[in-house]
């Protein structure tokens, strides 16, 4: 048996319902996500417009339709407004504010005793509001590409369906309504509606869920002071991606940073690790792998390579480093620099790190202030005497 009007428009109320209680109680659990609870209040307004919608039904009453309406395109302009909070971040009220500039314009008609239009009116700007809320979604679809895909499409239907109410109500011309209007369209979109309330709050949770997943990740991999990879995140990298023979590793220190956190305090210290790493994100590229290890001490893996560049890059670093201490902080810091290269030591990582970082105390107990790389043939397992560097 098919259901009968009033019975969708409850169904629709029903679902909003419990979709904005779950979608609040998630935003209150995370609280990391803002769009969540835009989203509850979206819902919310959902059941609001369901509610006077239905009473209008009953007994058609202008002012009825009017809190309807507005309570429905206030929630597309929130929908929009959570679609752009996803995106983008930061509060949806400006985005809403504007998209909200609909509800005078689509219900003026109705004050004026041309309710046809303003039913016109309103599904146009519904179906709109939704195009543009399913664009931002689908602007931002790498993050999820199947999950916000599904959600673009969920948004589309829904903002046919609304389209196709419109274009029943302009095509019969009817300006003046006594009733609401009853034909497929308004049926169709109930059904979409009742069918995308759900749908679009499951994946709504799913790209929460998959938005924690990923920040927890980067958590775990990422040094929580300079947000550069951590060591761990390091070697997940080079066993995910090998390194070839003329792959190269630079490993860092700063040099008598003991005496900076005795004479400076703690506070200062961090700051010049963070000065350090800045250095290092200025000078590296896309594929370079740039870790802090622990401590003052940093890495930096130079996938392809010569001696000369990697000397360079290393140099680039100590150097930038070195001025932005003094131009910032006035204070005297400089580093040092072992540089070894992944082929003579046997393709294995953590031996090259380790051949670098043995070059990086001996450039220390040479004076510091240098980077210290062993004259190396990449085809060849033999090394020959260290050189020097120094700016």
């Amino acid at each position: 048996m098919l259901l009968d009007y009033s019975s969708l428009l409850a169904g629709t109320g029903f679902s909003a319902l419990c979709l904005a209680l779950i979608l609040f109680a998630s935003s209150m659990a995370t609280r990391r996500d803002g769009f969540l609870l835009t989203y509850a209040v979206a819902a919310l307004m959902i059941v609001g417009a369901v509610i006077t919608y239905s009473i209008y039904i009953s007994g058609p009453d202008d002012t009825l339709i009017v809190l309807s309406f507005g309570l429905m395109l206030a929630c597309m302009s929130t929908l929009l407004g959570a679609a752009r909070q996803f995106r983008l971040g930061g509060p949806p009220f400006p985005i809403i504010s504007m998209a909200a500039i609909s509800i005078p314009v689509a219900l003026l008609p109705i004050v004026l005793g041309f309710n046809g239009i303003g039913f016109i009116l309103t599904n146009s700007f519904a179906s709109l509001l939704l195009c543009f809320a399913a664009l931002e979604f689908w602007r931002g679809r790498a993050e999820a590409p199947m999950a916000i895909a599904g959600l673009c499409v969920l948004y589309l239907v829904v903002a046919i369906s609304f389209a196709c109410c419109a274009g029943v109500l302009l095509a019969e011309g009817n300006w003046i309504l006594s009733a609401a209007p009853d034909n497929w369209a308004e049926k169709f979109n109930t059904i979409a509606v009742v069918a995308a309330v759900p749908s679009v709050g499951a994946l709504a949770l799913a790209l929460n869920q998959t938005r924690l997943a990923r920040q927890h990740l980067h958590s775990a991999m990422t040094d929580p002071l300079t947000g550069l990879l951590n060591r761990r995140a390091l070697f997940d990298a080079v066993v995910d991606t090998p390194l070839a023979g003329d792959a190269a590793v630079a490993v860092f220190d700063i040099d008598s940073f003991k005496a900076i956190n005795d004479q400076h305090g703690h506070a200062t210290g961090d700051r010049v690790i963070v000065e350090f790493a800045q250095a290092m994100n200025r000078h590296c590229a896309g594929s370079d792998l740039a870790a802090r290890l622990g401590g003052e001490e940093f890495a930096l893996v130079l996938r392809r390579t010569t001696a000369d560049q990697m000397v360079a890059r290393a140099d680039a670093i100590r150097n930038d480093f070195a001025a932005q201490m003094a131009a910032t902080h006035g204070i005297p810091c400089t580093a040092s620099a072992g540089i070894a290269f992944v082929g003579p030591n046997g393709h294995q990582f953590e031996a090259t790190l380790n051949a670098a970082d043995g070059l990086l105390y001996q450039a220390k107990r040479e004076g510091r202030d240098r980077t210290l790389i062993a004259a190396v043939r990449i085809v060849s397992d033999q090394s020959v005497k260290p050189s020097s560097s120094r700016p």
